[in-house]
């Protein structure tokens, strides 16, 4: 029985955090944005239609290496989202709602801040969907923890159940919690505004090559054909197109270090 309702929770948590507008969204973009690339690594590369179907397959390693990014984007946004969330329930607190009302009070709340298809909106809509049908809050804020994979949110979840079993003052401890998130979320933007300059040089640093490329053959047409429609070429080509691939992974690897 126990089982079946973690299924349920599970299916029901996915509906919430995995808008079906969103997720269409991303995945006509991510098929966009290969498609583009694709089309200029084979004429940059090789000015041919052959290795762009080649490389087609490559789609499916690209959609799972944005779908991570768009995974930990949403993250970011929930965590920043999930600090106003918990003060929004604070206020209804003081002014008188219960634990469970404050949950649902903060929906909307929310829905008036970010809109109603931002993350936390979809999280608290959620939650007030199965505070309404009589569900444990703190059976749903550990279920929101576990399942978002963001620290503080689980943080939060811990203390929160601890202090629901044991009576403790409600308001102080979410108010606390609020600082205390609030004061991690400032330090990591410290950090990556550190960071976003190195990042940026990186995104410029990637373009280079196409752009080297691109300007000969622009500015001296028939300056490279040495490089294309031969075997020589093409092997040359394909060489500096696997070094420049390595140098991608390796740097992509150094910014997406986690803070």
């Amino acid at each position: 029985m126990k089982k079946r309702e973690n299924l349920n929770t599970s299916k029901n948590y996915r509906k919430a955090v995995s808008d079906k507008r969103t997720e269409q969204k991303e995945n006509l973009l991510t098929v966009a944005e290969f498609i583009a690339i694709d089309a200029l690594i084979s004429f940059i590369f090789y000015r041919s239609l052959l290795p762009f179907v080649l490389f087609l397959p490559l789609y499916f390693k690209y959609r799972k290496y944005r779908k991570r990014s768009f995974s930990q984007k949403r993250k970011r946004e929930l965590s920043a989202q999930f600090r106003e969330s918990i003060l929004s329930v604070s206020n209804a607190l003081n002014a008188g709602y219960s634990v469970e009302n404050a949950f649902i009070e903060a929906y909307s709340d929310m829905k008036q801040m970010y809109g109603d298809d931002a993350v936390i909106s979809a999280e608290y809509r959620m939650i007030a969907k199965r505070l309404k049908n009589n569900e444990n809050i703190e059976i749903i804020m550990s279920d929101l923890a576990s399942r978002s994979g963001i620290e503080d949110i689980e943080d939060f979840a811990d203390v929160f159940s601890a202090a629901k079993r044991t009576g403790g003052d409600m308001t102080k401890i979410i108010k606390r919690a609020s600082a205390n998130i609030s004061d991690k979320i400032d330090v990591k933007r410290e950090i990556e505004t550190l960071m976003s300059s190195k990042k940026y040089e990186q995104r410029i640093m990637e373009i280079v090559p196409f752009a080297i490329i691109g300007y000969l053959g622009i500015t001296s047409p028939g300056f490279l054909d040495i490089l294309y429609h031969n075997v020589t070429g093409v092997v040359v080509m394909t060489v500096c197109l696997l070094i420049y691939a390595c140098g991608f992974v390796l740097a992509e690897k150094v910014i997406s270090i986690e803070v």
